[in-house]
């Protein structure tokens, strides 16, 4: 049995007649005698009998429609407390975010939403490998992700991707380096320097695997390190270069230790990535969550992506 069915028994019960269910709930008589015939048949006793022209309930009918009157209502109160939860605005909000995005965007954020009747956002970070970002969202209601724009998009169906920015990955270099004083850098400038990078299957390994691609010649990694903070206190020494986010790395080059670091665009590759904000489609639906997420188009706008 389910819900539909023991609405129809109940209205019989209530109206008297499979025509006026039928008026009542706006579908055929026909409809209405099928739902009837498959709830008595899960039941196992007769609900229905006739009286001259009518179909009224039995005794075991009544017993079952008041019963599932109960069922209907707490079904509505369900509805009803789900859809409280769902408009909430101050529900909390599990938010995770790879490191470079949480050192810019999670201060912020919470200062966009520290005021009464805001969503309660719970912070987390979380860097895994570009392909493991869909994974959280099982586990966080939204997911701050990056990727390379010439990688694969998100599976599509799995989740909903809400575009942040684009932001391209700039060359880290010490302020009195030579290359410090140009614009814009190109492979050549760049291929013969020893640098900082990231571990194998993040970014921006696969940034500087494509310059060597280009270069014709393996580049000199002394560094393996997934922490933009201390690449930018690497860089800052003057031994090496570096690849760093142009917005969100901002807070990193903010210290004085890190003051002699520059950023300048390599050309002739493309090095941006794309940050998004993953959620499964049904988190999308609670009004703290959309807060949320305009919250954070906010606060990247202000950072220039």
């Amino acid at each position: 049995m389910d819900i539909r069915q023991l609405q129809v028994l109940r209205e019989l019960g209530e109206l008297g007649s499979v025509k006026a269910v039928a008026e009542t709930l706006m579908v055929t008589p026909s409809a209405v005698s099928q739902q009837l015939a498959l709830l008595q048949r899960s039941a196992g006793v007769p609900l229905t009998q006739k009286d001259g022209r009518n179909l009224v309930l039995t005794n075991a009918g009544r017993v079952l429609a008041d019963a599932g009157g109960g069922v209907l209502l707490a079904m509505a109160q369900a509805r009803a407390a789900i859809d409280t939860y769902q408009e909430a605005p101050d529900a909390a909000v599990t938010l995770s975010g790879f490191h470079s995005a949480g050192q810019a965007l999670f201060a912020p954020l919470a200062r966009a939403l520290s005021g009464p009747g805001q969503p309660r956002v719970q912070f987390t970070d979380e860097d895994v490998a570009q392909q493991d970002f869909p994974a959280l969202t099982a586990r966080y209601d939204l997911v701050l992700a990056h990727r390379m724009e010439h990688s694969p998009p998100w599976p599509d169906g799995r989740i909903a991707a809400i575009p942040l920015a684009s932001e391209p990955l700039d060359v880290a270099v010490p302020a009195g380096h030579p290359l410090a004083r140009k614009t814009t850098l190109t492979v050549e400038d760049v291929a013969s320097e020893p640098w900082v990078t990231s571990r194998p299957g993040y970014s921006p390994d696969d940034v500087l695997r494509a310059v060597a691609a280009v270069a014709s010649r393996p580049l000199d990694i002394i560094h393996r390190v997934n922490d933009y903070t201390t690449v930018a206190s690497l860089v800052a020494t003057g031994g090496v270069l570096g690849f760093l986010p142009r917005f969100t790395s901002s807070p990193v080059l903010d210290s004085p230790d890190r003051a002699g670091v520059v950023l300048r665009p390599l050309g002739g590759i493309n090095t941006r990535r794309t940050i998004d904000v993953l959620a499964r489609a049904e988190n999308l639906e609670r009004r703290s969550v959309r807060t949320v997420c305009d919250a954070l188009a906010m606060v990247m706008r202000g950072l220039g992506g």
